[in-house]
């Protein structure tokens, strides 16, 4: 059943690039393509501009081997292709915070090669956030970035514009926090498919604009009935990925995926800013305190205990780890972040990812071990 709650969501995220280029000839505006969710958007929201998040397409190109390593990632391969092929070309900027060094690569080719970037600029964040320095280095960095910011634009980003950009932005996170609330209960009126596309889309719409869309969602939700059985309550585990097909294959075996810990997922999301008197530290400090991606996890592993509680929290029965070929800080993660949950009762599946998905084999994987967990239930 599709009842169209969630269709402007898929629309936007379908037509994402007619989406960016509409804002622009709408507000006058510049699109920045960020890259990475610990980029300070409040920032360039409050500057009057769009954070457009960087995503592939799940096509097969080869365009990026003269710029980066083929045993990089799958999404930064997809992601430089994106901008080689001028698929960003309507995005004057182009942002990084620090997360994997490959990712940084991507960048830098990215800035240097293609051709409709008229600036760049690289956030410098402490990848060990659990230092008791962190916060205040990483406070500077964003102090920084507003300068360049206010260089650039030719006009101050005063601390009300900013706090007004974190508010925008902050209902936004607890609207998203709302609408995965919802996927606790059995049979949930959110598939995992519904909830990936209200969660990627505000990595680049107008976040007043997905505010506005969230509530209306949000109000029509207490009296939905999808009238579908749930199956098997799948988390996923992993970085980026928007790879709808796949999601809609495992929905569409006998199972229902009703949390996540990924970066197009939960991660992004998942934390609002606390009150402060000093708004840079408000902003800086929640990115410091986010669920960590595996690049900012040590030396302990926070995020192991938080990974298990999100399992708890929404009732899943199984983790289907999404594994980007050749990520190398999920892959140092998965050993242990596997038997955590094991031993705590949560079965997983590990998958590996390339830009194109063989969903074929996949789905006999997912139907394989769907009939695993079946059986267990029998004895």
């Amino acid at each position: 059943m599709n009842d169209g709650l969630f269709d402007q969501f898929q629309e936007w995220y379908e037509k994402r690039h007619d989406y960016a280029r509409s804002w622009k000839a709408r507000t006058g505006g510049q699109v920045v393509a960020t890259m990475c969710t610990y980029s300070p958007e409040e920032l360039l929201l409050a500057a009057g501009m769009l954070p457009v998040r960087v995503l592939g397409a799940h096509e097969p190109q080869n365009v990026t081997e003269p710029h980066i390593f083929g045993m990089f990632c799958p999404f930064c391969r997809d992601s430089l292709a994106q901008g080689l092929l001028g698929r960003y070309g309507y995005a004057e900027g182009v942002t990084l915070t620090q997360s994997c060094i490959q990712y940084r690569q991507t960048y830098s080719s990215w800035r240097q090669n293609v051709p409709t970037v008229k600036w760049d600029y690289y956030v410098a964040m402490p990848n060990d956030v659990q230092s008791p320095h962190a916060k205040k280095a990483h406070r500077a960095e964003v102090q920084r970035f507003r300068v360049f910011l206010e260089a650039l634009t030719g006009k101050a980003l005063t601390d009300e514009m900013l706090k007004e950009a974190l508010a925008v932005i902050d209902e936004n996170r607890r609207l998203l926090r709302q609408l995965y609330d919802y996927r606790k209960v059995a049979n949930p009126q959110v598939t995992g498919v519904e909830a990936l596309y209200a969660s990627i889309t505000a990595q680049f719409v107008d976040k007043r604009e997905h505010n506005e869309q969230l509530k209306k969602v949000l109000a029509a939700l207490p009296t939905r009935q999808l009238n579908r059985k749930e199956g098997v309550r799948f988390m996923t585990i992993g970085s980026e990925n928007d790879d709808v097909a796949f999601m809609a294959m495992v929905e569409s075996v006998g199972s229902t995926i009703v949390i996540d810990d990924q970066c197009s997922g939960t991660r992004y999301f998942w934390n609002e800013s606390k009150p402060e008197t000093d708004v840079v530290k408000a902003i800086a400090d929640r990115y410091c305190a986010r669920p960590a991606c595996p690049t900012k996890d040590y030396p302990a592993h926070t995020r192991f205990d938080h990974v298990l509680g999100l399992a708890k929290e929404f009732n899943a029965g199984a983790a289907i780890f999404l594994q980007q070929k050749f990520c190398d800080p999920h892959e140092g993660d998965y050993p242990d972040l596997k038997r955590h949950l094991e031993s705590n009762g949560i079965p997983t599946l590990f998958l590996e990812f390339d830009i194109t998905n063989p969903i074929g084999p996949f789905r006999i994987r997912i139907e394989a071990m769907l009939e695993t967990l079946s059986d267990e239930d029998l004895f």
